[in-house]
C-alpha cells in the first residue's frame, strides 16, 4: 500500500503524525503531506512544538508565535512558541489563585516560586503540552499534521497523557476525600461553594482536557504515526527500539516512510567511488528495511538535489512522497 492509498482509504484519520530521529527529514515530509492534502481540497493545519522547529524556513515565512499562519488555499502553519507559552501559564495560574483565594495581589514568596519554577524544563513541557491541547481539540480543520520532536521527547510528550491522568486521578480522589469536610465547613460559613469544590472542578477540567487529547493520540480509527527514517544501520536500529516503545503507549503506528535514498542508476553511471560506496551501502540496508518492515513501507523517497525550502520545491518533494510507491 502506498501513502496516497492509505488517505484514500482512511480518510477518517485526521490526526497525523511524522516521529523519528532528528535530522531525518521528519518536517519537510510533515510539509509536503499538509501540503498534498491542501491539493485536494482539505482544509490542513501542520505545526510543530519543536524549539527547533523549522516550519518558518521550509515556508519562507515567518510564522514562529504567531498562531495558525495561512500559507495557501486550504494550508495553515503554525510553530509554538515555547516561552510565550510558559508566560501566558503563569499569568493563568496566578490568576487562579486570586479568584481561588480571594486575594488581592499574589504574595511575594507565591509569585517568586511560579517564576522560579518556570526555568524547570516540566514547566516548558506541561506548556507546550497544554499548547497541543489546545490545537488538536480545536477542530477547524478536516486534517491536523504533528511535526514531532525527535524521539525521546516525543515519547515523553506522548506519555504525558497517561502519566497527568495517573496523577490527577489520585489528587481528585484526596480532594473529594478532603470536600466532604470542607462542604460543612462551608455550609457553617454560609458559603454555595467550598474552596475544595472549585480546586476539584479546575482538576474535573483538566483532566477532561487531558483525556480528549488521549484519545485522539491514541485512537486507531482518527490517528495514524508514521515513522520516518534512512537506510542506516544505527537509525533502523533505533526506529526499532522506538516502534516498540510506542507501541507499549498505545501510538497506532500506520507505517513508514524511508527517506533519502540514493537513486541506484546513479551506480551505471562514472562517479566517485565513495558515492558508489554509499549507494551499495544504502542497498544492503534497503534489502534489511524490506525483510523487517515489508507492507509496512508506505514510500521511499528519493534524496532531493537541493534543500526544501518553498512551495515549488514542497510540491516536488510531495509528487515523491505520494507517488513512490503507486
Amino acid at each position: 500500500m502506498s501513502l496516497r492509498d492509505l488517505f484514500t482509504r482512511h480518510p477518517e484519520r485526521r490526526y497525523i503524525m511524522f516521529g523519528g530521529k532528528g535530522g531525518l527529514g521528519k518536517t519537510t515530509l510533515s510539509a509536503a503531506c499538509a501540503y498534498w492534502l491542501a491539493r485536494q481540497g482539505k482544509r490542513v493545519l501542520v505545526f510543530s512544538v519543536d524549539p527547533q522547529a523549522s516550519l518558518s524556513d521550509i515556508f519562507q515565512r515567518d510564522i514562529f508565535g504567531q498562531g495558525p499562519v495561512r500559507i495557501m488555499e486550504n494550508l495553515w502553519a503554525q510553530e509554538v512558541d515555547a516561552d510565550k507559552r510558559i508566560q501566558a501559564y503563569q499569568d493563568e495560574i496566578r490568576q487562579k489563585i486570586l479568584d481561588m483565594y480571594g486575594f488581592e495581589r499574589v504574595p511575594e514568596e507565591i509569585d517568586s516560586y511560579i517564576a522560579s519554577a518556570s526555568a524547570e524544563p516540566a514547566m516548558e513541557e506541561s506548556a507546550i503540552f497544554d499548547a497541543v491541547v489546545d490545537i488538536i481539540v480545536e477542530g477547524d480543520y478536516d486534517y491536523y499534521i504533528y511535526d514531532l520532536v525527535p524521539l525521546g521527547h516525543a515519547l515523553y510528550y506522548l506519555s504525558m497523557a497517561k502519566v497527568y491522568d495517573e496523577w490527577i486521578n489520585k489528587i481528585t480522589k484526596l480532594r473529594e476525600e478532603m470536600g466532604e469536610y470542607d462542604r460543612v465547613a462551608a455550609t457553617l460559613r454560609r458559603q454555595e461553594t467550598s474552596e475544595e469544590d472549585r480546586v476539584l472542578a479546575e482538576l474535573r477540567y483538566i483532566k477532561g482536557r487531558i483525556n480528549v487529547s488521549s484519545s485522539i493520540l491514541t485512537d486507531r480509527e482518527r490517528t495514524a504515526f508514521f515513522f520516518v527514517l534512512v537506510p542506516e544501520e544505527m537509525i533502523i536500529l533505533d526506529t526499532r527500539k522506538a516502534a516498540e516503545l510506542f507501541a507499549r503507549f498505545d501510538v497506532p503506528i500506520a507505517g513508514y516512510i524511508v527517506n533519502r535514498v540514493l537513486p541506484p542508476h546513479l551506480r551505471d553511471g562514472k562517479i566517485p567511488a565513495y558515492l558508489r560506496n554509499r549507494i551499495e551501502l544504502q542497498e544492503k540496508y534497503l534489502g534489511e528495511i524490506r525483510s523487517t518492515l515489508g507492507k509496512q513501507i508506505l514510500a521511499y523517497v528519493p534524496e532531493m538535489e537541493r534543500d526544501i525550502a518553498g512551495l515549488p520545491m514542497i510540491e516536488r518533494l510531495a509528487e515523491r512522497l505520494f507517488e513512490a510507491g503507486k
